[in-house]
């Protein structure tokens, strides 16, 4: 004997086989009207139509929490009026606010925001907020593609979004042809549809639920005020981990960190130990470039949960940088045993056990990094990495080849071209140093390396303007930087003698 057919498919549904789960429905849905058999509150080919969306949804369904990529258009054509001069740590724009005594450029790499690049890919972690339309087209804004996202609404295209529209026989929601009013008044049918609006005028603007969906609505329209009003009022009415989550987003946006970071802590007064919001604490804390909290924050996620990734890894990552390699490698071996395995691991892996000076698994994991490398910028790195690799340990010729496998794989590898541009200098290859380290700049103008080296390269040839030029470049990126500062002193020193 069979299941009976619907209880078959919400069985199915429960245990998230969603395509069997819509064909049963299907099915059920093509029975003639006859065959529709009456329960308590709707018929079989209601509840029928009811699961299949549901289960369409459930298909395509993307967790919005953490979808916070901004596009070109978001950055470019925002017209909510943010001070301009914000006070020292008050602000996601200005990376030098931090009050944290963040690592310096010289230890820690950045991105053209000026912020450190974090141990975890998070959206918006790539390349933070850049300043000029030029900067926003080149930079990447994702892990996965060089392309920018010119839109926030192309972060939302889901993959199968098309299958929930049409169907072989025609489409399955013919919107045109609803009737929101009358689904408005079904709580358990309007929840497939989105109505918020009119489901929340039915609820009498009590039902918490509509408007957190209604601030969700504004939110992508970037109403951003209209979107805090309608998630303060569903908290009012019903405290969820959810609601804080979407309002502390759209704090973030409107560049106030402060509030988001006070959102989270009252949060964590009615919800002690919830993962999310320490994690929302950490992550706030690490873009505002204060990274001894973000830390303290992280090893909270780890105390309420040890298999947290995003921590596990951000912490190791903040191991290696502070110089501490050893350490670092016991967090990145932790991930290794629970079941992470891909090439950036190996890569972090690789340099961790060169650092700690554990010669004998350093190539082996590089060479299962590029085993594992699943396009060309992550094999580029890899390559980047085993140059760096074969510099410590004085094969020059062997970084050679490394750097320019980098640019095969990446051509806009701001590092590599600053590096291969060294190796050229210290061949005595003026002009094609000098060459390389335009690119790299240009590439790259958060850097202070392809400045301070252009600066360098033209004070030996006496081009001491252009030495300047480039050595004020340099201090504008790395304000801290010592050799930049001892230069910039000879070239003063240079032109008071004229």
């Amino acid at each position: 004997m069979g299941l009976e057919p619907l209880f078959q498919a919400w069985s199915y549904f429960r245990r998230r086989k969603f395509r069997e789960c819509a064909d049963v429905c299907s099915q059920l849905l093509e029975r003639p009207p006859g065959e529709q058999e009456l329960d308590s509150e709707y018929t079989v080919f209601q509840a029928a139509w009811n699961l299949k969306t549901r289960a369409l949804t459930e298909m395509v369904y993307v967790d919005e929490i953490d979808m916070d990529q901004e596009g070109i258009a978001e950055i470019i054509l925002d017209e909510n009026a943010i001070a301009q001069v914000a006070r020292p740590g008050t602000s996601l724009k200005l990376p030098g606010t931090g009050q944290g005594g963040g690592p310096s450029p010289a230890v820690r790499p950045v991105t053209q925001s000026g912020r450190p690049i974090t141990g975890f890919v998070r959206p918006s972690t790539q390349s933070g907020r850049p300043s000029t339309m030029e900067q926003a087209i080149r930079t990447p804004r994702t892990a996965l593609t060089a392309r920018p996202i010119t839109s926030a609404s192309g972060g939302y295209v889901r993959p199968g979004t098309a299958s929930m529209i049409t169907n072989p026989d025609g489409p399955f929601i013919n919107l045109s042809r609803l009737n929101l009013t009358k689904y408005a008044q079904k709580p358990k049918l309007a929840k497939a549809l989105d109505l918020a609006a009119l489901a929340t005028e039915y609820a009498q603007f009590k039902d918490w639920w509509w408007k957190v969906q209604i601030g969700k609505c504004y939110y992508r329209l970037g109403l951003y005020r209209e979107a805090e009003k309608q998630f303060k009022s569903a908290l009012k009415q019903q405290d969820m981990v959810d609601t804080i989550l979407y309002l502390a987003k759209v704090y973030l946006r409107l560049d106030q960190p402060v509030t988001a970071l006070n959102l989270f802590k009252q949060g964590l007064e009615r919800f002690p130990g919830e993962v999310t919001l320490i994690c929302g604490i950490a992550r706030i804390y690490e873009e505002m470039n204060n990274i001894s909290s973000a830390a303290e924050y992280y090893k909270d996620v780890l105390k309420q949960d040890n298999t947290h990734v995003e921590a596990i890894a951000c912490i190791g990552s903040n191991h290696f940088y502070s110089d501490q390699p050893e350490i670092a490698l016991r967090f990145y071996r932790r991930l290794l045993q629970m079941g992470v395995y891909n090439c950036q691991l190996f890569n972090n892996l690789g340099l961790c056990c060169f650092y700690a000076q554990q010669y004998d698994m350093t190539l082996s994991s590089f060479e299962r990094a590029l085993f594992l490398a699943e396009n060309e910028e992550e094999t580029a790195d890899v390559w980047y990495n085993l140059g760096h690799v074969a510099v410590g340990i004085g094969d020059l010729n062997l970084a050679y080849q490394c750097f320019k496998l980098t640019l095969v794989n990446n051509n806009d590898y701001a590092e590599a071209y600053n590096n291969l541009a060294v190796l050229e200098m210290r061949k005595g290859h003026t002009e094609q140093a000098r060459a390389l380290l335009q690119t790299a700049s240009s590439l790259a103008p958060h850097m202070y390396e392809p400045h301070f080296n252009v600066a360098i390269l033209s004070e030996k040839v006496g081009d001491l303007q252009r030495s300047y030029t480039a050595a004020q470049k340099s201090e504008e990126a790395f304000p801290g930087h010592v050799d930049t500062q001892q230069l910039m002193k000879q070239l003063k020193e240079h032109f008071a003698m004229l």
